[in-house]
C-alpha cells in the first residue's frame, strides 16, 4: 500500500485529503506543520507528500526545498496542495522543485489525477 503524508495546517484540509486518499487505496499520515512534516520525512518512508503552501513558520516551498536538498528524500514526490491557483503562482511553486498541484476545493477526479502517476 502506498504511503502519503498530508501536510497542512488547518485540520479540516487534512482530513479531507485523508478521506480522499484513503478511498483511493492509499495509507495517510497527517502532519500540521512544515516543521513536523520534514522531522517525520526523516523517521518514515513515504511515497509522497501533499504538502500545503499557506503555513505559519515554514511554508510549503521551504519544506519542498529542504527535501530537494536532503539526499535521501531528494526523489520523493511532492505535491503542492494550495488555494493559490493563478499562474504566476504555480510558475513560483514548480520552480520551488514540487512535482505537481493539486489546488483545493480538492475533488475526488483531481485528487485522482495527481495521485494515478
Amino acid at each position: 500500500m502506498k504511503r502519503v503524508l498530508i501536510v497542512d495546517d488547518n485540520q479540516i484540509n487534512r482530513r479531507l485529503a485523508a478521506a480522499l486518499l484513503k478511498k483511493c487505496g492509499w495509507h495517510t499520515e497527517e502532519a500540521d506543520s512544515g516543521m513536523a512534516a520534514f522531522e517525520r520525512l526523516t523517521e518514515a518512508r513515504f511515497d509522497c507528500v501533499l504538502l500545503d503552501i499557506s503555513m505559519p513558520g515554514m511554508d510549503g516551498e521551504e519544506v519542498c526545498r529542504r527535501i530537494r536538498a536532503d539526499e535521501a528524500l531528494a526523489n520523493l514526490r511532492v505535491i503542492a496542495y494550495t488555494a493559490h491557483a493563478m499562474e504566476f503562482e504555480k510558475a513560483r511553486i514548480m520552480q520551488a522543485g514540487f512535482d505537481d498541484i493539486l489546488v483545493k476545493p480538492v475533488t475526488i477526479n483531481a485528487l485522482t489525477a495527481v495521485f494515478s502517476d
